[in-house]
């Protein structure tokens, strides 16, 4: 999709508005985005996206101040050298190794933001039995872990007698 703005660069930001339950969307190019303050769509209090994200990567759930937050920020990463505190300002990682070098302070970040860290996603009915399979096994193998956690030892057996079931299925397929 290319930009809404130029129409020469391909879009990279997508933005959805809603109101009065009617959906506009923009779809712009950084380059764009950068020219018009990287303002977000209809505010009229010039707060840009930058400052939006560099808020939410901010964010301490362990309540960290002084020494040990600045410590936190210098972090590197082992392949390009990015500190977290440049992630932060950027809003964006230097190479692939960031994710899990920085991870310890993502994960808080995309649980508050997206509400969990895996990506669950939608599943096609017609093409999607095996997905559902999978994330069912998956599901019970974490109950089974509870429950052998809080030591019920026979509702555990039973949950790894319907994961193996379950199993059994995904291999016939």
């Amino acid at each position: 999709m290319l930009c809404q703005e130029c129409g020469q660069r391909p879009a990279t930001l997508h933005f959805s508005k809603y109101v009065n339950g009617e959906k506009t969307e923009l779809h712009i190019c950084e380059a764009c985005a950068r020219e018009k303050g990287e303002l977000i769509p209809g505010t009229s209090s010039g707060f840009s996206i930058h400052n939006l994200l560099s808020g939410l990567m901010d964010f301490d759930p362990a309540g960290l101040t002084g020494a040990k937050a600045q410590v936190q920020q210098q972090q590197r990463c082992e392949g390009c050298g990015m500190t977290y505190g440049q992630f932060s300002k950027l809003g964006r990682f230097g190479c692939a190794r960031c994710y899990k070098q920085f991870a310890e302070r993502l994960d808080p970040l995309l649980k508050r933001v997206h509400g969990n860290t895996v990506h669950v996603g939608k599943v096609p009915k017609r093409a999607g039995g095996l997905v559902r399979l999978r994330r069912e096994i998956d599901g019970l193998k974490r109950e089974m872990q509870s429950r052998i956690e809080g030591e019920d030892f026979e509702s555990a057996a039973d949950l790894r007698d319907r994961i193996r079931e379950l199993e059994r299925e995904v291999q016939n397929g």
